[in-house]
Order: C-alpha cells, then sequence, then structure tokens
C-alpha cells in the first residue's frame, strides 16, 4: 500500500478546471458572465469611475443616469464565432458578451454634467457634483 499525500490545492484546481470547461467551446455559457473591473475615486468637483473594457468597440458602449443610478453597459464581441468556420478553436480564456454594471451615487451628483470619454480600453467617467451650500450663520432677531 502507497501512502500518497493529499494536497487540498490540488482538488481546487481540478474542479475550477471541470467547473470551466464548457461542453461545446463556443456556447454562451463559457463566453457570458464577465464584470470589467472598476476605479472609483472622489475629489472634491467630482466622481471619477474608470471602467476597464479592454476590445470592447466605443459604439458598444452605453452610459445611462437615471434615478440617482449610473448604468455602464456594453459588449464584448468574439472574433472566434467568424474563425471557427475557417478553423478549430483550441483554447478560449477570455470572457464575451454583454455586461452591465450600476453604481448608486450620492444625492450630490450633478445630472448635467457627466462625461464619458473611452480610451486605450479603459472607459472614463468624471460625474460632476452639485455646488453644496455653505454654510452660514443666522442672527436671531428679538421681536
Amino acid at each position: 500500500m502507497n501512502v500518497v499525500k493529499w494536497n487540498p490545492m490540488r482538488d481546487f484546481d481540478r474542479l475550477f478546471q471541470v467547473m470551466e470547461r464548457p461542453v461545446n467551446p463556443t456556447s454562451s455559457v463559457r463566453r457570458s458572465g464577465w464584470l470589467p473591473l472598476v476605479d472609483i475615486r472622489e475629489t472634491k468637483d467630482s466622481y471619477q469611475i474608470e471602467v476597464e473594457v479592454p476590445a470592447v468597440a466605443s459604439e458598444d458602449l452605453s452610459v445611462s443616469f437615471d434615478n440617482g443610478v449610473l448604468s455602464v453597459s456594453g459588449e464584448r464581441k468574439s472574433a472566434t464565432d467568424e474563425a471557427q468556420e475557417d478553423g478549430r478553436v483550441h483554447r478560449l480564456e477570455r470572457r464575451y458578451g454583454k455586461f452591465e454594471r450600476q453604481f448608486r451615487m450620492p444625492e450630490d451628483v450633478d445630472a448635467e454634467a457627466i462625461k464619458a470619454q473611452a480610451r486605450d480600453g479603459v472607459l472614463y467617467l468624471t460625474v460632476g457634483k452639485q455646488a453644496s451650500a455653505t454654510p452660514r450663520s443666522i442672527e436671531v432677531q428679538v421681536a
């Protein structure tokens, strides 16, 4: 009888390989369900949101603001559908398909001051803030 040292990481690796292996390499199960990564920063005048969207054309991106929620949606299209006719696909590791990210914005957002720019695979959103009321002291009058 041989004693084999158990390695739990090997079992996890095997589990993830089975879960990621599609029945059909071009099935929509394998290519959907991706979410782009996001960085959000705040300055004194605005909120800066950077959305990683590599290989997504700017015409495939949509940004909307409704009822305090900023929505970013789009689609990364796969070139393998056309390539499937010409040859075989050996490996698909990148995610394709539609995505949507939604962010509840603070009440100080100025809906008219939202700008979007796509550059180098990143969608840069600048969400302006409304000018806040400055605190002031009110004198009490004696009647």
